[in-house]
Parts: structure tokens; sequence; C-alpha cells
């Protein structure tokens, strides 16, 4: 038996956690619990993110925030748990498809250029230019001429666009093998998500080490001191939704900053 305390207890009385209890999915009490206290915790975190926003508008700021991790990270969730309630006319999200001919044509970086924001504007990439530091070459999708000159050049492209004015913000959302294997299997019995299963996510587990070298070196190299990766674990979602707002609040500096939500996570 799962012990109580009169705070779990307040908290289980509410509408919500009523609602998970009765709901036919195996819910245990703890399980309960955290989904509440995440519920809460997110919607106070999202009233924070309009104060950034505001800010950001107010100032003539502008913001990059890149989602990088192995396929079914969780990073698209998290945008939308960010973006959920921002002013849709002053942010975008981007998720680029394969590159066109023309694209493949031009200098690497140009395709992402015309993404960056303008002043008072935030822009989300769900993946970025970092397609090239580890998914392009495991996958084959470009030459190691290609990769190696674009390891050279991503450092001095980032020194550019922040010396610019652009504050970039960079996470890689961690998994482990286990966990992206129970993710792919929910993925494609999902009627609703199967469409998400690709070509590359199949071949994903079995180039597990591939990944991870190429990885590796991605930190070692563009781990700079003006665009440092921030790594968030992301086995459990709802934690990790947590953590990747709770990094950009405690980044970006705008006013009126309630510091006590930047705490650490109590579920």
């Amino acid at each position: 038996m799962e012990e109580i305390t009169p705070k779990d207890l307040k908290v289980l009385n509410s509408k919500k956690a009523i609602k998970q209890l009765f709901k036919p999915q195996d819910y245990s009490i703890s399980k309960v619990l955290r989904f509440v206290k995440y519920e809460a915790k997110l919607v106070k975190l999202q009233e924070e993110l309009i104060k950034l926003q505001k800010w950001v508008e107010d100032n003539d700021e502008k913001v990059v925030v890149i989602f990088e991790g192995r396929d079914a990270a969780g990073k698209g969730g998290a945008i939308r748990r960010i973006t959920q309630h921002l002013n849709p006319r002053e942010f975008k999200v981007v998720a680029l498809p394969k590159p066109t001919d023309e694209e493949k044509s031009q200098w690497y970086f140009q395709r992402y250029i015309k993404h960056l924001p303008k002043e008072g504007k935030i822009v989300f990439f769900d993946r970025s230019w970092y397609n090239r530091a580890v998914v392009e070459p495991v996958n084959g999708f470009c030459t190691q001429k290609e990769y190696e000159r674009f390891m050279n050049q991503v450092n001095e492209f980032e020194r550019m666009i922040t010396e610019s004015g652009i504050r970039l913000i960079k996470f890689y959302f961690s998994i482990s093998k286990d966990e992206q294997a129970k993710r792919f299997e929910e993925i494609k019995n999902s009627p609703l998500k199967k469409w998400k299963f690709s070509a590359v996510d199949e071949n994903a587990l079995e180039l597990w080490d591939d990944y991870t070298a190429y990885k590796k070196r991605m930190f070692e190299q563009t781990n700079s001191e003006l665009a440092p990766w921030i790594v968030i674990k992301a086995n459990r979602k709802s934690r990790a939704r947590v953590e990747a707002i709770q990094k950009l609040l405690e980044i970006i500096p705008y006013d009126s900053k309630d510091i006590s939500l930047i705490e650490p996570i109590d579920f």
C-alpha cells in the first residue's frame, strides 16, 4: 500500500486526479500524483513563458531554440507544451523536410538562415542544421567531405549569428536504447501516430552505436562557451518537458521572473 500524505490526499481529491483514477488504463496512485503535479507545474511554467515572450517582443530580442536528440526522444512534444499558449504571431516552429535539389546546390546553412527570427520573435527548430552532425552521416545522406566541411564551419556560423544579436539555446534530448525501442513500438501500434515512423526510425536501433559516435564528436566539437549544449534526460517525458521550460526561463533575462518555478522538480 502506497503511503499517502495529507498533501497527496488533497491532490487526489481534485477533479483531474479523480478522472485519471477512473480511466481504463492501469493508473497507480503514484502515477496519478505525478501526472497531476506535472499538469499544475506546467500551467505555471506556461504562464511564465507568456511573460518571457512579451519581454522578447517589447525589447526587440531575437531568440532561436534548437531541439536535437535521437528519434522518439520527445522533442516535438516538448515544443508543443512550450508554445501551447504563446501568441502564434510572435513565434515560429521550423521542421524542415529533406532539402530540394536547389537547396542541395547551396551553402548548407543557407536554408536555415532564411528561418532565423526578426526582432521580437522566437524560432523553435525541431531538428536543425545539426542534422548534418549526426543523422545525415549515419544514414549516408551526405558525403564525408560534406560532413567535415560542416563540422569545420558550424562554430563560426553560430558565432556570427549570436554576434548579430540572436540568443541561441541548444537542447539535446537524451533517451536510453530500451526507451527508444519502447516508444517506437508505441508509435507503430498507434493509429494516430504510426505515420511518424520513418525509414530512418526503422534503422535507428540497429545504428545506435553509430549515432552515439557521431553524437560524441558533436558534443566535443560544438559545445562552445558561446553556444553550449543543454542535455535533457528524457526517459520520462513529463520531467523532460518541465526541465526544458525551466532552462528557457532561467537563461532568458525577462522581467518579473518567478525564480521559485526554476527550482528542482518534485515529481
